[in-house]
């Protein structure tokens, strides 16, 4: 019996079993591909979308969290943030009723400097001191360490100011005086080298230079 043949070129005869099943899996290929791509693209977008609503609402507390921190704060440039971090220097915003000197002759032997916060003011022993404001005493001790016999005077305006070194005090705590009132009298009492006044001041609660309070002298 003769055996049958194709008169077709071999290209254009029937796939085979094989050639079928290799052209399916690529058509799933591809379709598995694109769907891929697709579901990227929308997990993508909606993350995305979820992000900007996640940090929409971080912001939106944060700024909540800055006005009730600051309810007074306002936009500013670099510059003014800068401005607003330095420090400001020391302003009285409350001015003394009157100040003097705490003596009748002025004369500074020791400077105010980090090492010593204030003003020597050289004496006789047995000179008088007076307050530098009017006052109260809210303060007095008696030694013979450190400030020796001082006194602490506070002035209800912010200031407090002290005299160290005494060799007499003519005042009690709770006393309330004026510029004219005689507090003591100068001397070497504590850690003194030589008969002198030593005057500290404060300002809330800060150690200031007394010369920046005191009245100028020529």
């Amino acid at each position: 019996m003769a055996r049958l043949t194709s008169n077709l070129p071999l290209s254009r005869q029937a796939p085979t079993t094989a050639v079928c099943l290799i052209k399916g899996h690529l058509r799933a290929t591809s379709r598995m591909v694109k769907n891929h791509h697709l579901s990227l693209l929308l997990r993508s977008l909606l993350e995305h979308r979820r992000i900007k609503t996640i940090l929409g609402s971080q912001l939106a507390v944060a700024a909540v969290l800055i006005n009730i921190a600051h309810p007074l704060a306002t936009p500013a440039t670099a510059q003014e943030s800068e401005t607003v971090l330095v420090s400001p220097p020391q302003v009285f915003t409350t001015a003394p009723p009157s100040v003097r000197y705490p003596v009748d002759n002025i004369a500074i032997t020791q400077g105010f400097s980090f090492f010593h916060p204030a003003i020597d003011l050289d004496g006789i022993i047995g000179d008088p001191i007076y307050s530098i404001m009017p006052g109260i005493i809210t303060r007095i001790e008696f030694s013979s360490l450190g400030y020796g016999n001082s006194i602490i005077i506070d002035h209800q305006n912010h200031y407090h100011s002290l005299y160290a070194h005494l060799s007499r005090i003519s005042v009690k705590v709770g006393d309330k005086i004026n510029t004219n009132t005689v507090i003591g009298t100068i001397g070497t009492s504590g850690r003194a080298f030589g008969d002198h006044l030593h005057l500290e001041v404060r300002y809330q609660d800060q150690t200031i230079n007394p010369k920046t309070l005191l009245p100028q002298t020529k």
